[in-house]
């Protein structure tokens, strides 16, 4: 696997210098993102007949607001959480996939923003390896497995006007339907191969939709999740991988306590 293929995560980088887990995600800022528009062919629901109106006239959450309802240090019991800089930076433009109804899950999985959000923030989020879990088993996979059980999770916050956050939740459902079977997709001009995505059930936010995404590149295999909350004008995506399950397409649970710590900073 080339070390642009998937991510390029600091965390996973310095982790065994496994620079091979290489993820891209975008730096905090406030400035519109001029890249692909996140649009929807499904229409999220009218819940009242002034309800549409409410969130046409919906303010987006400013660059310093966002900042405070980040996930911070300690936030997350046995987690290091850190902001995301310029070198692990991507714009949408250059995320593309083979299928157009698939860009806006490619770029929400590659941690890209979704159209053009009013201001965005990102933050990384490792959790912490049990102590002594290598030393519970005498099988060293077992125990390779055990001690690099890190599942990061890059989470990001994008605020829209109007009804942006809501039409951009669709957009990614959408696109998760039409692109269950797969599709190509290309970051930075290398090309892995999205074989599957599998619908999971999360709670978080005013609505939310979690996927576990299976990925293939130069015959490897790679297990990813993508979750997606939205609490207001803001969407909330967490794009997590797992060191102990990557290379073999093994599974791992969602970074649970990552989005219940995201969704109570926004409710």
């Amino acid at each position: 696997m080339r070390p642009t293929a998937i991510r390029r995560t600091a965390v996973a980088a310095t982790v065994m210098s496994l620079a091979l887990l290489t993820a891209a995600c975008g730096s905090d800022s406030d400035d519109k993102d001029g890249g692909k528009a996140a649009g929807s062919s499904a229409q999220p629901s009218e819940k009242g007949p002034d309800k549409g109106a409410d969130q046409a006239s919906a303010k987006a959450l400013s660059a310093a607001e966002l900042e405070k309802v980040s996930l911070a240090q300690g936030d997350v019991k046995g987690h290091k959480i850190t902001k995301a800089g310029p070198a692990d930076a991507v714009d949408a433009k250059d995320v593309t996939a083979d299928k157009a109804p698939c860009d806006v899950f490619g770029d929400l999985l590659m941690g890209a923003k979704a159209g053009s959000p009013a201001a965005s923030t990102q933050r990384k989020v490792a959790s912490e390896p049990k102590k002594g879990a290598d030393k519970d088993t005498a099988d060293p996979e077992e125990a390779f497995k055990a001690a690099f059980d890190v599942t990061t999770t890059l989470t990001t916050l994008a605020s829209y006007d109007g009804k942006g956050a809501e039409e951009t939740l669709a957009s990614l459902r959408t696109a998760a339907t039409e692109c269950a079977g797969g599709f190509t997709l290309t970051v930075a001009g290398d090309k892995q191969k999205v074989a599957k995505i599998a619908e999971e059930q999360v709670k978080g936010g005013e609505e939310a939709a979690a996927w576990t995404v299976s990925l293939e590149s130069g015959g490897d295999k790679m297990t990813f999740k993508l979750i997606a909350l939205r609490q207001g004008t803001t969407v909330a995506s967490f794009s997590a991988m797992n060191l102990a399950a990557m290379g073999g397409g093994g599974d791992f649970d969602l970074p649970t306590a990552v989005i219940d710590a995201q969704a109570k900073k926004l409710a």
